[in-house]
C-alpha cells in the first residue's frame, strides 16, 4: 500500500449531491489506482443544520454508487477537545491572540472600509492588545503573516499566490468556544494524515489562511487539487432548478450506479475520445492531472444514453433484482406469478433508457391489459381484427414452436397463407398482448407469457372487438 491519502468530507446539512459524488469519485479513483488510502470524514460541526438523516442519506449515496472507503466515518463533532488544545497551543506560542471586537463594531468598520474603497477585511486592533477588557466576551484570531505571499501548487489548475495583506487575521474560535470550519479542516486533516486534498474549487480561498495554520502548527502540508465546479445548462451553478440533483434522487429516477459513475467521472476528465469506462478502466486510467481547469456543464441527455447503455449490456438478474422495488411500487410482486423477471427483462433491454421506464413498460406481463389502444384499433377493420384473432389464437393452440425465432416464422406464415401482410398481424396482436403498439417483438413475448397465456388475451382481445 502507498503513502497516498485521501479524504471526501461532507457536511451533514442535505444529501449527497452530484457535485460531492464527483468529489468523492476522484479521490476514491486516486486511491484506488495508487494502492493508498480514502478516509470517509463527516464534517458536523454545525451541530444546528447538521441532522442524522443526511448522514444517513450520505453513507446511502456513497455505498449506492460503490464508493467503499477504507477509514471512517469519522465525526469532527468528537475531535472538540483536540481543536482547544490546538487553540490553545497557538495562544500558547504567540501565533494566535484574543480579539474582543464585538459583531457590531467589525460591522461598522467593514462598512466604512467599503466606502473608503479599501478591502473590507479584519484591520487588526487587538494584535497587541495589552490589557484585556474584563468580562468581555472574545473570539480567537490567528496571527496571519501580513508580508510576502502564500503560494501551492495545485494538481489541477497550477501555481495560485495569494499577498498575504489580502488576508487577514482568521477567526479560529468563536465566542461560545466552537472552532471554525477552516481550523478544524486543519487539525483534521493534519491528524489524519491526509497526503492530498481534492475538493471544489469554491475551497481556494480557503487554501492559503490553511496553509498557514499547517506551517504555524509544525504540520506538514498537503498537496492540494481542486476540482471546478458543475454548472447547469445555463452556465449558473447546478441546483435543484436544473432537475435531480441528489445521487439517491438519481437511484429513484431509475438510473444505474454505473452509469452515473461514468458520467460523472467524464465531467472534467477526459482519456482521449473514450466515453464509456468500466470500473476498473476508470481506475486504471484516472489521473487527476488531466482534470481540466474550466467548469463542466451537467448534461441530462447524455446521462441518460450512457443509462440506457448499461441497461442494455446488463445481467438480465441483476437488473431484475433491481426492478423490484419499482414493481413493488406498482402493486406488482413477481414471485406471485406470471413470467420469469429475468426473461422479461431481456425482452425489454434494447428499449428501456431507465428501470422506472423498464418497470412500466414489463407490466403487461404480468397484468393482463384491461384496455385497449382504440386510436390504434382504430385503424384495421372490425372484421379483419376478428380474422387476425382467430386464425391466431388457433394456430398458437396447436403450435410445438418453443423459440421466438420460431414463433416469428410461424407468423411469417400465417400472412403468406392468408394474404396478410406482417405489420395487419403482428400490431393486433400487440395490442392484445400488452394494451398498445409500443411492446418487445411478437415471438419474444409469446415465449415469456407462454402460448396458454397469449391465447387467453388474444381471446378477450377478440371479444372486446366483437361487443
Amino acid at each position: 500500500m502507498s503513502d497516498l491519502r485521501v479524504r471526501f468530507a461532507p457536511s451533514p446539512t442535505g444529501y449527497l449531491h452530484v457535485g460531492g459524488a464527483r468529489t468523492a469519485l476522484f479521490n476514491w479513483l486516486l486511491a484506488r489506482k495508487q494502492g493508498g488510502t480514502f478516509i470517509l470524514r463527516i464534517e458536523d460541526t454545525d451541530v444546528e443544520r447538521s441532522t442524522k438523516e443526511s448522514v444517513d442519506a450520505i453513507l446511502q449515496g456513497m455505498e449506492w454508487l460503490g464508493l467503499d472507503w477504507d477509514e471512517g466515518p469519522f465525526y469532527q463533532s468528537e475531535n472538540f477537545p483536540l481543536y482547544k488544545q490546538h487553540v490553545q497551543q497557538l495562544l500558547d506560542e504567540g501565533k494566535a491572540y484574543r480579539c474582543y471586537c464585538s459583531p457590531e463594531e467589525l460591522e461598522a468598520r467593514r462598512e466604512q472600509a467599503m466606502r473608503e474603497g479599501r478591502k473590507p477585511k479584519y484591520d487588526g486592533r487587538c494584535r497587541n492588545l495589552k490589557d484585556a477588557p474584563a468580562d468581555k466576551p472574545s473570539v480567537v484570531r490567528f496571527l496571519a503573516p501580513q508580508e510576502g505571499s502564500t503560494s501551492f501548487d495545485d494538481l489541477i489548475k497550477g501555481t495560485i499566490s495569494f499577498p498575504n495583506e489580502e488576508l487577514d487575521d482568521l477567526i479560529i474560535q468563536r465566542s461560545d468556544g466552537t472552532p471554525t470550519y477552516n481550523f478544524c479542516v486543519v487539525i483534521d486533516d493534519a491528524s489524519m494524515r491526509i497526503t492530498t486534498v481534492i475538493r471544489g474549487d469554491d475551497h481556494v480561498n480557503n487554501t492559503p489562511r490553511q496553509i498557514q495554520l499547517y506551517q504555524a502548527l509544525g504540520f506538514p502540508v498537503p498537496q492540494f487539487a481542486h476540482v471546478p465546479m458543475i454548472l447547469g445548462s445555463d452556465k449558473a451553478r447546478l441546483s435543484k432548478r436544473h432537475g435531480a440533483t441528489s445521487v439517491i434522487a438519481y437511484r429513484d429516477m431509475g438510473f444505474l450506479p454505473e452509469a452515473l459513475n461514468n458520467y460523472l467521472v467524464r465531467l472534467g476528465w477526459s482519456h482521449g475520445d473514450d466515453e464509456i469506462f468500466s470500473r476498473d478502466e476508470m481506475v486504471a486510467k484516472f489521473d487527476i492531472g488531466s482534470v481540466g481547469r474550466s467548469a463542466s456543464v451537467f448534461n441530462s441527455d447524455k446521462l441518460l444514453w450512457l443509462n440506457a447503455h448499461y441497461i442494455k449490456s446488463g445481467d438480465p438478474q441483476r437488473l431484475s433484482r433491481l426492478l423490484l422495488p419499482f414493481l413493488a411500487e406498482r402493486g406488482i410482486d413477481p414471485a406471485a406469478g406470471g413470467p420469469d423477471l429475468a426473461a422479461a427483462v431481456t425482452t425489454l433491454q434494447e428499449r428501456a433508457r431507465t428501470m422506472l421506464e423498464m418497470a412500466d413498460a414489463v407490466l403487461f406481463y404480468y397484468r393482463a391489459p384491461e384496455a385497449y389502444d382504440q386510436a390504434a384499433l382504430a385503424k384495421f377493420e372490425k372484421a379483419h381484427l376478428m380474422a387476425v384473432y382467430g386464425v391466431v389464437a388457433e394456430k398458437l393452440a396447436a403450435a410445438t414452436a418453443t423459440t421466438a425465432a420460431e414463433f416469428d416464422a410461424l407468423f411469417k406464415e400465417i400472412c403468406t397463407e392468408n394474404g396478410w401482410k406482417m405489420p395487419q398481424v403482428g400490431q393486433p396482436v400487440r395490442i392484445a398482448l400488452s394494451g398498445g403498439t409500443q411492446a418487445p417483438g411478437i415471438g419474444e413475448m409469446i415465449v415469456t407469457l407462454g402460448t396458454a397465456e397469449v391465447v387467453r388475451r388474444i381471446e378477450r382481445a377478440r371479444q372486446a372487438v366483437s361487443e
